[in-house]
């Protein structure tokens, strides 16, 4: 089961064309997304209410789809507006519409109920439209449930041996350097320090800093229920103050990533990786994004194998080691979600049955 009033990222907003229709299985269920003709982004069920055929098979006519099949036409918010065969159309032959919002270079959609979608509720993903920064960002297909990707990204002890060719050396060590959490409702920090260390080749390659620098280091991660993880990562000359704010002799990348589930097994990846330095030189962001990316394939195909472990024995045991803390946090702030939505699903079903 997945949260439903809350939003998730459908698409990138380059996936979503003119006079064209994407096919997505969100949650586990068919939308077919398209822009209208203004331009903004819609949503619609991608079965007809007729005879359940795809949508996404017809063609737009105006801000209206018109099914494949027999003709049928919905509007944006979900009404059949057209059947050729009959002049009246019962308000039983509609489909759903989902509330969707163009924000931070993806199309945001919500699955629950439409009447609590709040636009301010969207996780702040900010740097993507910050003029000082470069970014670079894809879509990943995830052949695991989206909460062993929150849990991935949670916890970063597993980079000295499952990336050892990419990411190894930016790993801090956990008994040497103590890890911080911060819990709160709905969002967890976590914090890793490392002062005064040497510099991992990561920097030097990116930024061109000598094998010879000093530097404070960091990995701060911060987890959005239910799916959103954002990862500050940089350094700074040791002792320059970084770590009370003063950024002024950092270099700073940050992992950008939301998950969307498309079913209990199966995910949408959609990251970025992005810099505030080298500007002038877009090879830095593509170099950055390559690393990344080579070291998330390793992390996906982990993943795929813990999935197909977890089909065979589902319930089978799960030891968790201290570092598990925050991913063990974000599991059960997205089962709170879940409860709390079937509790007022069933006193909504209580009070119209009075």
């Amino acid at each position: 089961m997945f949260p439903k009033n809350t939003w998730y990222v459908a698409a990138w907003d380059h996936e979503i064309k003119r006079l064209r229709m994407q096919r997505r299985i969100i949650l586990g269920d068919a939308v077919v997304l398209y822009r209208k003709s203004d331009g903004s982004p819609a949503a619609l069920e991608d079965r007809c209410c007729h005879r359940h055929a795809q949508l996404s098979h017809g063609r737009l006519m105006g801000d209206n789809i018109e099914c494949a099949y027999h003709g049928f036409r919905f509007a944006p918010d979900g009404r059949c507006v057209y059947i050729p065969t009959q002049d009246k159309i019962p308000t039983t032959a509609s489909v759903r519409s989902f509330p969707v919002v163009e924000k931070y270079h993806w199309i945001w959609i919500w699955m629950g109920d439409p009447a609590l979608a709040d636009e301010d509720l969207i996780p702040d993903f900010g740097i993507m439209d910050h003029p000082d920064w470069n970014w670079k960002g894809e879509t990943l297909y995830v052949e695991g449930n989206y909460m062993l990707v929150v849990e991935n990204l949670m916890d970063l002890t597993h980079l000295p041996t499952l990336h050892r060719t990419t990411l190894a050396d930016m790993s801090i060590p956990e008994k040497e350097y103590p890890t911080e959490y911060k819990i709160e409702k709905d969002g967890i920090e976590v914090n890793r320090w490392a002062m005064d260390t040497a510099i991992p080749g990561y920097f030097r390659v990116l930024a061109g800093w000598s094998r010879e620098t000093r530097v404070d280091r960091w990995m701060n991660t911060f987890y959005t229920a239910p799916s959103f993880v954002l990862i500050d990562i940089g350094a700074a000359e040791a002792g320059s103050g970084a770590r009370d704010g003063n950024r002024d002799k950092a270099v700073t990348t940050w992992n950008l990533n939301a998950i969307t589930p498309e079913t209990e097994s199966t995910s949408h990846y959609f990251w970025a990786q992005a810099q505030d330095f080298s500007s002038d030189d877009p090879t830095i962001t593509d170099l950055d994004f390559e690393l990344v990316h080579t070291a998330f394939q390793e992390d996906l195909l982990m993943i795929k194998g813990q999935q197909e472990n977890m089909a065979l024995a589902p319930h089978a045991f799960r030891f968790h080691q201290d570092a598990d803390r925050a991913g063990v946090h974000a599991r059960g702030m997205v089962d709170s979600m879940i409860k709390s939505e079937m509790v007022a699903i069933v006193s909504d079903n209580n009070e119209s049955h009075d």
